[in-house]
């Protein structure tokens, strides 16, 4: 047989290996920069775009779409072509895949810190990021089957089944979790309110997770292993059952996050049950990828590639061990909203992601570069160093979130509450914030280690951009199956009707948890007292999620004693029907402020806001002083009002009218009560003398941003009334 000459395409490859390492290095450092302004809140006191509301966001999008992004991309570009035997199908695709991801990260770069944000997890960018994201996702999806289309392999292997579930997934996720209505080119409202906001929101975050984080990597480990162990895969019949039942119970579980809040029992239970099924199909690809190995483990003990990759799959084994604990309820009710889910995750994202991307990239750059690593002792170094990271990294996190839960729950014997006082449960753990930063700090010195590695490799290797390579045309075969061929491997050969059916399969569980939550009224009863938010309020709630409170304040009390002792009444799915977006959050280094509203007066929470140890001290809250400087802008208000009402919102035409008088209404009385404080008007009259003195313009106090953000904190869970606990 004949055999045709044509050449993989490496420079896409490179680029996008450059990427990784560029945006890791970015994203470890910020996410260390955040575990120390834990120890130290006001490290960037008074620069609104460094502090911890705006800059977190940054940092989970930075290591999940920057650093974890751009290394999938990395490894399916060269092991599709070299599974397919075919160059890319368009260079232009693959160009615009890699420069238009690059756009995107650098677009998030500069609007998160700015406050530009949806606040939702993992889905933070605004409307025209979201909508530049689809365009380049379904550019990268396109030229993947079309290079499919053109292979010269006749059957798809296993990998290439996780890639094509993992574009076609992450698609159907990103577009209707994204569905918002703009009010200007970025600012926009989530078409979803409250409880079903927090649903598909969940569903999305979860399967973010699963799609973006799992899948891509699952298909990068059943190429990569094999190929760096030198084995064949364990099992083929495993990966048939691990690929078909991870996609299809993976994308029921979302719910598990929203377990013991206001969204229905029967939406709850059935995320529960499905997280639990997970297990088997998740430690069926980590056996699965584990026993490729066997044969080879004098091999693992000094090649470092696959040290990383073998800690990795055994991150990849505890995370999805605890991701089904984490999903009963008895042990959510303990671990939820606590530090415990950060060690979760980050053993997720050091070991599982982090570890992988490390070794896939030590094994890849020699073979692009035709020449040896630089320095195996710096990767054991890195392989070391790193899991040294992780360990201090995730182990004080564990403790950490065990003894919030305990403090939290803990009752004297007159029915009180042992720590009711906040703070004490934060006071305690700041040992295990210490060491958390000393991980992170050495994971991040792991990771310039290998920086520095990859590029002495570089140079001294040689510049192969086009790799000449060969293999025999693909024949033409029936459409029908042959005589003795099984139906998965009749599949395999046919990647359309694969691609149609795990959509499928994908979209099951997704429409039968969410829309009877958006069609059927029962879901969510409503409440008369629960009326919109006023102009003011609206700005305030804006201005709130601009500074990404949410990332340290939950607005969910769950229906346990300890919270309703020490927040007030559980919270009611009727409450939040007009929240665009919901508000629940989903980690507590700061009180649940469900409840706050006409808890303290305006002056505390002015107070508050410019110095937070000023009221409570040994707070870890950083300053927001800018708050109580900014002036308010107005400008959008009545658009912002309008496009609620096209979201349901039942705001007259008088109201949307009057809206900047009944701001100033309603300013101007947080005003009066921000001046019987002593304080406050000797301040404030300094500060009005101080602009005369100047020739600046005094902006009175109803016009200053943090007017807007005392009237919604005001308003917070004050629509129903309920007697005294």
């Amino acid at each position: 047989m004949e055999l045709q000459q044509f050449y993989y395409d490496n420079k896409i490859v490179k680029k996008f290996i450059y990427a990784t390492l560029l945006w890791g290095i970015v994203g470890f450092t910020v996410g260390l920069l955040l575990a120390l302004m834990f120890l130290f809140p006001n490290i960037t006191d008074g620069i609104s775009w460094l502090s911890f509301g705006r800059l977190r966001p940054l940092h989970t999008n930075a290591v999940i779409f920057a650093f974890v992004g751009n290394a999938i991309f990395a490894g399916v570009y060269y092991s599709l072509q070299r599974l397919l035997k075919t160059r890319m199908a368009s260079n232009f695709l693959s160009s615009f895949n890699f420069w238009g991801w690059q756009a995107i990260i650098v677009a998030a770069a500069i609007t998160l810190p700015l406050g530009y944000t949806t606040s939702k997890e993992y889905a933070e960018l605004e409307w025209p990021i979201d909508i530049a994201i689809a365009l380049v996702w379904v550019a990268f999806g396109v030229n993947m089957i079309w290079t499919i289309l053109q292979r010269r392999q006749r059957h798809l292997y296993v990998a290439i089944w996780f890639y094509l579930a993992t574009f076609v997934t992450v698609a159907v996720l990103h577009i209707f979790n994204s569905l918002a209505l703009p009010v200007n080119f970025l600012k926009s409202y989530s078409v979803y309110a409250g409880v079903q906001d927090a649903l598909v929101q969940w569903w999305y975050g979860h399967n973010a997770v699963a799609f973006f984080l799992t899948t891509p990597f699952l298909g990068l480990m059943y190429f990569f292993i094999p190929k760096a162990a030198e084995r064949p895969v364990y099992s083929y019949r495993l990966s048939i059952v691990h690929f078909w039942s991870l996609i299809f119970i993976y994308i029921w579980a979302g719910p598990h996050h929203l377990l013991y809040t206001s969204l229905p029992d029967w939406a709850q239970n059935l995320g529960v049950a499905f997280s639990v099924m997970l297990i088997a199909p998740s430690w069926g690809g980590m056996i699965n990828g584990l026993l490729t190995l066997r044969g080879a483990w004098d091999k693992v003990r000094v090649d470092p590639v696959l040290k990383f990759m073998v800690v990795a799959i055994t991150g990849y084994g505890m995370a999805t061990f605890e991701g089904p604990m984490l999903s009963l309820k008895s042990v959510n009710a303990i671990a939820h909203f606590s530090d415990w889910i950060i060690a979760h995750v980050h053993v997720g994202a050091l070991a599982w992601n982090g570890f992988f991307a490390f070794g896939m990239l030590y094994w890849m750059i020699p073979k692009l570069f035709k020449t040896q690593l630089y320095s195996k002792g710096l990767a054991n170094f890195h392989f070391w160093i790193g899991t040294l990271g992780i360990i201090l990294y995730a182990l004080p996190m564990y403790i950490a979130g065990v003894v919030q839960a305990s403090m939290w729950k803990q009752f004297n014997p007159d029915g009180s509450l042992t720590y009711g006082n906040f703070l004490e449960t934060v006071t305690e753990i700041i040992p295990m914030y210490w060491m958390r930063a000393i991980g992170g700090s050495l994971y991040i010195i792991g990771a310039l280690v290998m920086l520095y590695n990859v590029i002495k490799t570089i140079k001294a290797g040689s510049d192969v951009t086009d790799e000449l390579a060969e293999a025999a045309a693909l024949t033409k075969v029936s459409k029908y199956r042959t005589k003795g061929e099984d139906y998965h491997t009749w599949l395999e050969r046919k990647p359309i009707k694969l691609t149609i059916y795990a959509t499928i399969v994908i979209l099951i569980g997704g429409m039968i948890q969410i829309i009877p939550t958006l069609l059927v009224k029962s879901n969510i009863p409503t409440i008369s007292s629960v009326q919109p938010y006023t102009p003011l309020e609206l700005e305030g709630r804006d201005i709130y999620i601009r500074e990404g409170c949410v990332g340290c304040h939950s607005q969910m009390v769950r229906p346990f004693r300890s919270e309703v002792e020490r927040y007030g009444p559980y919270s009611k799915a009727g409450e939040f029907v007009y929240d665009h977006p919901f508000l629940w959050g989903s980690k507590r280094t700061g009180p649940d402020l469900h409840r706050i509203g006409q808890k303290y007066s305006d002056s505390w929470h002015l107070n508050h806001m410019y110095d937070p140890q000023s009221t409570s001290p040994n707070s870890i809250m950083p300053s927001y002083k800018w708050l109580i400087t900014s002036e308010l802008d107005k400008s959008q208000t009545q658009d912002k009002m309008r496009t609620m009402v096209s979201l349901g919102v039942p705001y007259t035409d008088t109201e949307i009218e009057n809206a900047h008088q009944l701001m100033a209404a309603q300013g101007a009385q947080i005003e009066a009560n921000l001046h019987d404080d002593p304080d406050f008007a000797k301040n404030y009259e300094a500060d009005k003398a101080y602009a005369s003195e100047n020739g600046n313009d005094f902006i009175e106090m109803r016009n200053r941003e943090i007017v807007a953000v005392i009237a919604y904190i005001q308003r917070l869970g004050t629509d129903i009334k309920v007697k005294n606990q």
